[in-house]
Order: structure tokens, then C-alpha cells, then sequence
């Protein structure tokens, strides 16, 4: 990863309230870059926005050639007029990390009314796609099987909150979509937040390259296994958590990243 890339992770991204952490902003960027170095083309998508942060990471790191699909319901926050707070708190963010929103790029409405044709009529094959949506068994149903019908070959799906004692239900949703299709598809990798699966045939190399990234080098990077598959799974050590969280809120912000060298 260059240091541009590293500065917008740990700077400018961290302005933006949302809950993706350094070790999974860093795979993100891992599997992008890896995808971008093979050639394997795509569209991104991610459903569930908040206000943006892992939605404009998708952006940065992506590229302006590639396009990145939002789907919320934005109905967070809603002014005295009516308007949405929430969407325009996402429309100013995108403005002020110079990442404009495309208005046609973005689904607002309820995810699991939607038709693959919704999305890859925007966007194409989705190589990259983040389900971050409703927490209870169904959302995780209707999501996951939405992402696979537009996902393309060699995409990578990644699962927010697995594992989270507060929302059960997401564990049982993924566990339960990769046994109905544990002949196409297996999670290759594991962090404290997320799962990321991908079809079976392309799992040695996703596995492979979270393996040798230099820019995880700084985790704990140890084999489990999760349901019959192995999967690499990404410890966040204390020491630098604690470290990377006295820099930031100490100010020192934008010297954060050197916690994760």
C-alpha cells in the first residue's frame, strides 16, 4: 500500500464516525490491490452506509474507474424539515474527502426488497461486495443470497459483525449460508469484526495473499478452521490497539499509522 493510501485510512477516514478498524481497513485494502494487480474487474457494493467510512474507503481504493454501489434505508437523523440527516451528513463527507457522492450510485431503501438486476444493472459483477445491513436472521438471509446472485467469479463477500455477542443472529446467518453452499463457497479470513468468503475456487489465493500482505504484518496472523475450511484469522494485538488509541486521541492522528508498521 503507498503511504497516501495508509494517510487516508488512518487521517482523513477516522473524521468520518463509522466502525471499521485499522486491521480491517488494511485487509480491505489488501484484497482490492490484489484483485487490481490480477486484473480481475468488478463493481463494489456495500449495504449498510452509516455515514461512510468503509463506503469512501471502497471509494478511494478503488479508484474513480471503478464503480461502488450505497444501499441504506438513510433514515437516520431526520431533520425539522423532514430531509434525511443522515444522508446529507454522507453527501457531506463524500464532499469534504473530495470522494462526491454519484446520486446514481446509491439505493435508498430497504435491501432485502432488492433484485440482483438492482445492483448490476449499476454496476456490473460485483468483485467486492460489504454486507453491513440488518442484524436479525433474515437480513443476513436475503443479504448474503443477494450478494451472491451479483457477485462476480473471483468477488470477495465480507460479513460485519459475525461472531458479535450483540447481534447473534449474524453468526447463524453466515454459518448458515456457508453450509447450504459449502460446495461453492468458504471464508478464507477472520478478524474480530468480519468474515471474508469468497468462492471455493479462488480461496488458496485470497488465503494465500492475507498470508504474505506486508501491511498485516503488524497482527497476529494464526490457522483455524470454520466449518471444514481453513481460514487465516487476524489477531489485533493489545500493545498497539492501546498504542494506536493514545495517538488518536491524544491528537496525533494523523502519526497513528505507526502503530500498525
Amino acid at each position: 500500500m503507498n503511504g497516501e493510501s495508509r494517510k487516508f485510512i488512518f487521517d482523513a477516514l477516522q473524521a468520518v464516525e463509522g466502525y471499521i478498524d485499522p486491521p480491517d481497513a488494511l485487509v480491505f485494502s489488501t484484497l482490492l490491490h490484489k484483485q487490481q494487480q490480477d486484473g480481475a474487474i468488478g463493481g463494489l457494493a456495500e449495504i449498510g452506509i452509516y455515514y461512510g467510512r468503509s463506503y469512501f474507503l471502497l471509494r478511494h481504493l478503488a479508484g474513480p474507474e471503478s464503480k461502488v454501489l450505497a444501499i441504506d434505508l438513510f433514515d437516520l437523523e431526520g431533520d425539522e424539515d423532514g430531509a434525511p440527516g443522515q444522508y446529507r451528513r454522507f453527501l457531506e463527507n463524500g464532499a469534504r474527502l473530495g470522494l462526491p457522492v454519484d446520486h446514481q450510485l446509491v439505493i435508498r431503501g430497504d435491501s432485502t426488497a432488492l433484485r440482483p438486476c438492482d445492483i448490476t444493472s449499476r454496476v456490473g459483477p460485483v468483485r467486492f461486495f460489504s454486507i453491513d445491513g440488518g442484524h436479525h436472521l433474515h437480513h443476513v438471509a436475503a443479504d448474503s443470497a443477494l450478494a451472491m446472485a451479483c457477485l462476480a467469479d473471483h468477488g470477495v463477500i465480507v460479513f460485519d459483525d459475525t461472531f458479535n455477542p450483540a447481534w447473534p443472529e449474524v453468526t447463524v446467518g453466515v454459518a448458515d449460508f456457508l453450509r447450504t453452499h459449502q460446495d461453492r463457497f468458504a471464508a478464507f479470513c477472520m478478524t474480530k469484526y468480519k468474515t471474508y468468503v469468497c468462492r471455493r475456487t479462488f480461496h488458496a489465493t485470497y488465503a494465500e495473499t492475507i498470508r504474505q500482505a506486508p501491511d498485516l504484518s503488524a497482527f497476529e496472523r494464526t490457522d483455524t478452521t470454520f466449518l471444514g475450511s481453513p481460514v487465516v484469522r487476524l489477531h489485533d494485538p493489545i500493545r498497539r490497539r492501546m498504542l494506536y488509541e493514545l495517538m488518536r486521541r491524544s491528537g496525533m492522528r494523523g502519526l497513528s499509522e505507526r502503530a500498525y508498521r
